[in-house]
């Protein structure tokens, strides 16, 4: 070990803590959130400055997307190539951004979530606005630059965005710990309301919604909880509920057509597939049978998906029981976090407003600054050349009798004339009186002798009151606020009226979706299952016909309601219920659905019994598990309404081996693995709540368990093959509870 190397004694725990966090507010800051000031993170801002590095302008031919990921990934953003091109698709697709900021050439997906071609395919370019309103004026040193990653290159900590993009374009990110979900926009609201509160600083939330009414999704849509929108931009979250528009069309043969043409915001991608899906499952499950058919004739042009209904349908009805049963009804949690002064902060409709305000008046103080020290600097350049041009006779002498241009330069500067040559005296002391500054000697020095032709000497003084023009202008929209918000407000309104746009999604209160579902004619029919574990239900007329085959070919065969449930006993002592309207009702030959699809029921369990909930709430319920723990639960207790509850206590390592319904047994019997058999009275079993672990019903050796339970009734032989003989369990003499049994010798 080094002699300058010291060892560093921590608590593990604290040092897990602090790495922990670092890590946490590395992505934070600097991945998944945005800045409130430009609304972009940290890989889509070094997109757009790559992009402006490169000079892929909008008026300049495309550029491989390949070329701008790897450039931005060297220089900038070493975080991989997918998470880069997936931020440049992204700011590409009109229909996930109010305002692209990026112009895609190519393949670049599409709102059924279909992909991007890869990145050596497509090409991109900068969008005209983003060209003109979040990059123009990076020349101007309006933002601070940091050093990149290896600190070879700089870029800027956040772009001069010019309008509130937060807003316009929305975000979504997760991060951790804590995600953000701010909706997009439409421009023109937002720029009337940044306006109204540049205005009146005091104006509040409910003010500033007469100019946003609400979010303005690129899909369109309905939002309908309008009076819930002042509370959610006043805290910076809550849910939006959103709906798509549909339409009523009527089509040959007097049948109606359920046109979908605007769909929910958070129905973009697969969702739109599972959708369809979704409207096909309510036809399948009996749920309607309006449906005549479904198809999805969506195009460039937009959003058409039509449901065509039969003749006699209720439209309306069938509309509401979509936005009941779909996500054509959706919610947009909203969650309007965002990176402000380093730190993540929730901020609400007016506080985002005030953020980005409070940067354009930064930004524009910063550009308007160094205009004004560049017009200053030319205005010292421009009245030394006009004061040279009326004395140019004596600096031509001056130059002429100079040895070198440091005489000449500190003769114009300091009126030092020794060792320069004159004509006459009187041009010595004319020289002993110059007082240029550096600045205007050194433009002197370098000025061109066209420069003395009569207009060009006019277009020099037209240019210099050009220059105090600007100074004046300038330092008016310094000195004054009133003057930089009028000049802040007049580039607001040039980006509103060239990229404004009418506002997409509709905001109302709508009324909740109410639907009459059709009753269910109850009837019994029958549930069969087989062996592998696909369950369906037949009517009673077609098991008779084929009972033989049913049974043979069945594990469980019973009678339910078509209104009721079935109940799953598992060995883990887990009851799962399934509605029986959830199962397929058909031909007796259809396959049916597995029983694991339809219900909470996993393959790692092992099903002990099956019935219906109709039959347990007419009895009791017999539980014994291999530990031979036993009881009896009144059937009631079974009729829950969540889709899984735990049906008995279990002691560790224990498990269910049998579940029976308690119907006209007399006599259980109990056998072990040791081959111990006891029978005895049911009565002999006492009630308990299905919470309880039960009492023991045989005693066993140290490693023997339950292996079987059978039950007999009086008069009536039953009998088993145990070690390739016949048994006949009523023979077993009668015992008790909680006794060894006898054992049976092959």
């Amino acid at each position: 070990m080094n002699e300058n190397d010291r060892i560093l004694r921590t608590e593990y725990s604290e040092e897990m803590q602090k790495s922990y966090i670092d890590y946490a507010m590395s992505v934070i800051i600097a991945r998944a959130l945005p800045d409130v000031r430009d609304g972009l993170k940290p890989v889509q801002r070094r997109v757009l400055y790559d992009m402006q590095e490169l000079g892929i302008r909008y008026d300049r031919p495309y550029r491989k997307s390949a070329r701008i990921v790897g450039d931005t990934m060297g220089k900038y953003h070493p975080h991989g190539d997918s998470s880069i091109y997936d931020a440049l698709v992204v700011m590409s697709q009109d229909f996930k951004k109010g305002l692209p900021l990026i112009d895609g050439h190519g393949n670049f997906g599409n709102i059924e979530g279909d992909g991007a071609a890869a990145m050596r395919y497509t090409e991109a370019r900068l969008q005209k606005i983003t060209q003109e309103a979040f990059l123009a004026d990076l020349d101007k040193d309006v933002v601070d630059f940091i050093p990149n990653f290896d600190e070879t290159e700089k870029e800027p900590s956040v772009l001069p965005v010019k309008i509130p993009n937060l807003l316009v374009n929305g975000s979504e990110g997760i991060a951790v710990g804590m995600a953000t979900s701010i909706p997009p926009h439409n421009l023109t609201e937002v720029i009337d309301a940044t306006k109204a509160y540049m205005l009146n600083e005091n104006i509040t939330t409910r003010e500033l919604m007469r100019y946003i009414q609400g979010p303005d999704f690129p899909t369109g849509g309905i939002v309908i909880n309008k009076d819930e929108l002042v509370d959610i931009y006043e805290t910076g979250s809550g849910k939006i509920k959103l709906r798509g528009k549909v339409e009523i069309e009527k089509a040959k043969g007097g049948k109606t057509n359920v046109v979908i043409t605007q769909i929910p915001y958070t129905m973009i991608g697969a969702n739109i597939s599972k959708f369809l899906m979704d409207v096909a499952a309510l036809s399948e499950t009996k749920k309607t049978a309006d449906i005549v058919d479904i198809s999805n004739q969506s195009s460039k042009e937009g959003i058409r998906i039509v449901i065509e209904l039969r003749k006699d349908a209720d439209a309306e009805n069938f509309v509401n029981m979509l936005y009941k049963k779909t996500r054509l009804e959706d919610t947009f949690g909203v969650n309007m976090l965002a990176i402000a002064d380093g730190r993540p902060e929730t901020m609400g409709l007016k506080q985002i407003i005030k953020a980005n305000v409070d940067f354009q008046f930064e930004v524009a103080t910063r550009k308007y600054t160094n205009l004004l020290a560049r017009e200053m600097e030319r205005k010292e350049v421009q009245e030394g050349l006009i004061k040279a041009c009326n004395v140019i006779d004596l600096v031509i002498e001056i130059l002429r009798g100079s040895r070198d241009r440091k005489m000449a330069f500190n003769c114009l500067v300091q009126g030092e004339t020794e060792g320069i040559k004159f004509k006459s005296k009187e041009s010595k002391i004319m020289a002993q009186q110059l007082r240029f500054t550096e600045r205007q000697a050194n433009a002197i020095l370098e000025m061109r002798l066209y420069k003395l032709i009569g207009l060009e000497l006019e277009a020099l003084i037209n240019e210099h009151e050009e220059t105090m023009a600007n100074i004046y202008r300038y330092e008016d929209i310094l000195d004054r606020r009133e003057s930089m918000a009028q000049v802040i407000m007049n580039e607001l309104d040039g980006f509103k009226k060239e990229y404004g746009r009418k506002r997409r999604t509709l905001i109302e209160n709508g009324q909740e979706a109410v639907y009459k579902e059709k009753e269910l004619e109850e009837m019994e029919v029958m549930f069969l299952m087989d062996r592998f574990g696909y369950a369906k239900t037949i009517d009673m007329a077609t098991y008779e016909r084929n009972k033989e085959a049913a049974d043979a070919e069945n594990k469980y065969v019973f009678v339910c309601k078509n209104t009721g449930k079935i109940c799953i006993f598992t060995d883990g002592g887990q009851m799962h219920t399934v509605k029986v309207q959830d199962l397929p009702f058909g031909k007796f030959r259809d396959k049916g659905v597995p029983i694991d699809n339809v219900s909470n029921y996993t393959s790692s369990e092992e099903i002990v019994a099956i019935t219906s909930q109709t039959q347990l709430n007419l009895c009791q319920v017999i539980f014994v598990t291999e530990m031979s723990m036993m009881k009896l639960v009144d059937g009631g207790e079974f009729d829950v309404a969540k889709r899984t509850v735990a049906a008995t206590k279990l002691t560790e390592g224990d498990k269910v081996v049998s579940v029976a319904t308690l119907t006209d047994q007399k006599n259980i019997v109990l056998q072990s693995r040791e081959g111990f058999f006891l029978r005895f009275s049911v009565e002999e079993i006492p009630e308990k709540k299905k919470a309880a672990v039960g009492v023991r019903g045989m005693k066993l050796g140290e490693k023997d368990r339950i292996e079987a339970v059978y039950y007999t009734q009086n008069a009536v032989e039953t009998s088993i093959d145990y070690k390739s003989k016949k048994l006949i369990l009523n023979n077993i003499k009668l015992g008790r509870r909680d006794s060894k049994g006898i054992k049976v010798r092959a």
